[in-house]
């Protein structure tokens, strides 16, 4: 077989291996559905069926606003703050396509806890309340960070660079472990990804935490192809291990590198604004908007000439997942994610445009809900056309897998 023909053969393989990620995933539970289905959310809120919006401000919105995508993230002096921590949908758009999105998620998660409907109706008022709060010129209170919460961010301060090392690592032999999650490269991405950490920008994000000059020591230890996450599907994304300064001393000098491939987003962007026309540069700018301890440690680049963003993986970045909600914890937690994403909106509007947005935000209430109906009619429209979906997504998946 010619190397074209096996290179042919190994990414055909890649691509059914990912699929059959991508299909597991979402067939775990309907909250993981709506997860890995961002398509399906905008094109429901792009038809007949959905409410009218509220006018709101051009800003950079995450646009995949669900619970697993805000976390614990360190910035570049290794200090941690909860944040958005995915940009792949990032664009100049409306603010409450991420309310809409939380607002989803978090239902969707109080139906697979078997909470009450009131809960999520609580839900909804908190977030809101939570959301406003976040706005220098409210006299709201901020709400107070849910035990849940709190773990999740003791255990991002108690981490170790040697506890991330032991999850992505092969034991002391520095190497990816190959087999379920790392793929073996091809010769031509190995060669590449060596290439990339050669330029200057490049080599200042493996040498920036560290606060000292690598003198173009940094080398490529070991890579992988990444098989992860829905989003990724069909787009390439690598793990690296880099010496940043010829001296092989675990925790100190080394660094583990995370490169993803930008695609186009499915998310709307408002109209008449202008964003980077490179899909990488526009998610590490949405990234400084909306995530600044993050976006600080992003940078956009090109391999194998597609557009790729590069991050170092710290082991203080960690994502919120929480399976089960309880029903005295589900209100708190609703209002302080909602005040997370808040904050990460308000720092880009002037004092005249939060004034305005707040009032729109409240412009149309529900008969028995301190929310408005805009948005309780999407997050129950959207839940009854996700649930049935997702039925017929596991129907679709045990049928191929038989």
């Amino acid at each position: 077989m010619s190397h074209k023909a096996s290179t042919t053969v190994a990414s055909a393989q890649r691509q059914g291996a990912l699929i059959e990620r991508r299909n597991t995933k979402m067939a775990r539970s309907a909250h993981a559905y709506v997860r890995g289905n961002t398509a399906q959310f905008y094109e429901w809120l792009d038809s007949s069926a959905a409410p009218h919006l509220p006018e709101g401000p051009a800003i950079w919105i995450c646009g995949d606003c669900h619970i697993g995508n805000i976390g614990p993230v360190a910035d570049d002096h290794l200090r941690v703050h909860l944040q958005i921590r995915d940009f792949d949908q990032s664009v100049i758009g409306h603010p409450a396509h991420d309310l809409i999105r939380l607002a989803l998620s978090l239902a969707m998660a109080a139906r697979g806890s078997d909470l009450p409907g009131i809960t999520t109706a609580n839900m909804m008022e908190a977030m809101l309340d939570g959301y406003e709060a976040a706005f220098p010129d409210n006299d709201d209170e901020e709400p107070a960070m849910p035990a849940a919460i709190k773990l999740v961010m003791k255990r991002a301060l108690r981490r170790s660079w040697k506890a991330l090392a032991n999850e992505r690592l092969t034991g002391s032999e520095l190497s990816f472990p190959l087999g379920t999650e790392f793929w073996p490269l091809k010769a031509g991405e190995r060669k590449a990804i060596q290439s990339l950490f050669r330029q200057p920008e490049l080599d200042a994000l493996a040498t920036q935490l560290r606060h000292r000059e690598s003198q173009g020591k940094v080398a490529v230890l070991d890579a992988a192809y990444w098989r992860k996450g829905c989003s990724s599907l069909g787009k390439l994304r690598y793990a690296a291990l880099l010496d940043v300064d010829g001296n092989v001393v675990e925790g100190d000098d080394l660094c583990l590198i995370d490169i993803k491939e930008a695609g186009t987003p499915v998310a709307p962007r408002a109209s008449g604004v202008r964003m980077p026309r490179d899909p990488a540069e526009r998610v590490v700018m949405a990234a400084r908007h909306l995530s600044p301890a993050l976006g600080q440690r992003m940078r956009p680049a090109r391999l194998l000439g597609k557009p790729v963003f590069v991050r170092e993986l710290m082991p203080q970045d960690l994502k919120i997942d929480i399976a089960r909600l309880k029903r005295k914890q589900a209100r708190h937690v609703a209002a302080y994610l909602a005040h997370v994403v808040g904050q990460a909106h308000s720092r880009q509007m002037d004092p005249d445009t939060r004034t305005a947005w707040c009032v729109e935000l409240r412009r149309s209430h529900s008969r028995t809900l301190d929310a408005p109906s805009w948005l309780w009619s999407a997050v129950t429209g959207l839940l009854s056309m996700h649930e049935k979906d997702y039925l017929d997504h596991c129907r679709r998946y045990i049928g191929g897998k038989a």
